[in-house]
């Protein structure tokens, strides 16, 4: 087998727009078949875009295609523990969009019922794979800033058409930390390679959808490292982060969507005496497809990002929302 052979569960526009696409340009992989849970008729049309070669009107049929050895699952987030569950159990590996799940509890059953079935699953957490955040690693490593004493991170954008998107359903598993400050929770934690000691959250939740529309975070660390994120779909687009040091600061202003810019990564360095820019450019998307189906095609399980990764930042994102419940600071163990 020299390609994976892919199954997507769901016509959902991130689909669409940016994984299909990614798996096109992928050198291990390819799309061979797209379920639609609004039934044939819908996956028969995406499948005719793409020129996928098979369609199915349930994702229980994509299921029971023995000729599928992984899928992707792009649908909303109250329904991935349900079919990563029965994608395991069917054999295929797994490739799902974040948050994997809406608590910690639910993610360690799906990683159980994985490691039964032998199957390998990755949360799409398509950033982490742009070399730009492997480069200010190597940046802080180097001693160049100094002693790391202070991270922020913000993910922002104006949501409109807000009667009909998911993301304002509580019921589904809407809300601005859950769709993208995980990505700004992610993106401290493993830049620092730790884990917080506590979380406050104050957050503008919508009177009307009873989902966190706005959300304001302060972190601790343990060696004193304090953090803070904001996540909001309030105002415009920004997706950084930022990192203070004792002699000096790295900013990553395209931090989580370099490809709206060309897939260019910048980082700019400053110090006292000067400012340095760095830009690269890389298809997070497609790396993200070729990392997974690279490992799938190697018969091993050491994945970039593995399930002890998607379980740590849930702990967060639970303490998050236990924070805005309790307007208090949560300690976690």
């Amino acid at each position: 087998m020299s390609k994976v052979c892919w199954g997507v569960l769901s016509t959902a526009e991130i689909a669409q727009k940016a994984l299909i696409p990614a798996f096109e340009r992928a050198n291990n992989a390819k799309v061979t078949a797209i379920a639609s849970g609004s039934g044939l008729k819908k996956a028969e049309e995406t499948a005719e875009k793409f020129q996928i070669q098979k369609s199915y009107g349930s994702y229980d049929e994509l299921l029971d295609d023995p000729k599928i050895d992984a899928v992707y699952i792009p649908l909303p987030n109250h329904l991935h523990k349900k079919w990563v569950t029965e994608a395991a159990r069917k054999g295929k590996h797994i490739l799902c969009e974040k948050p994997a799940a809406l608590n910690t509890e639910d993610i360690m059953e799906m990683k159980k019922t994985c490691a039964e079935n032998d199957v390998l699953f990755m949360e799409a957490y398509m950033y982490h794979f742009h070399p730009q955040h492997k480069r200010v690693k190597e940046i802080i490593n180097s001693g160049e800033i100094g002693e790391v004493k202070f991270i922020q991170a913000g993910f922002s954008f104006l949501l409109e058409g807000t009667d009909s998107n998911i993301r304002l359903s509580s019921e589904k598993g809407g809300g601005s930390i859950y769709d993208i400050g995980c990505y700004a929770i992610h993106s401290i934690r493993n830049t620092l390679e730790m884990e917080p000691k506590s979380v406050h959250v104050h957050a503008i939740t919508d009177p009307i959808y009873k989902v966190d529309t706005d959300a304001v975070a302060y972190m601790q660390f343990p060696d004193g490292i304090q953090a803070s994120f904001v996540s909001s779909f309030s105002y415009a687009m920004h997706n950084k982060y930022e990192i203070y040091g004792t002699e000096g600061k790295i900013a990553v202003p395209r931090a989580y969507r370099p490809d709206l810019n060309g897939g260019d990564g910048v980082i700019i360095v400053e110090k006292s005496n000067n400012t340095r820019t760095e830009t690269i450019n890389a298809d997070q998307y497609k790396n993200e497809v070729e990392h997974i189906s690279k490992v799938i095609l190697k018969g091993c399980s050491t994945l970039k990002h593995d399930f002890d990764n998607t379980i740590q930042n849930m702990k967060v994102i639970d303490a998050c929302y236990e924070s805005i419940q309790r307007n208090s600071a949560v300690e976690l163990t």
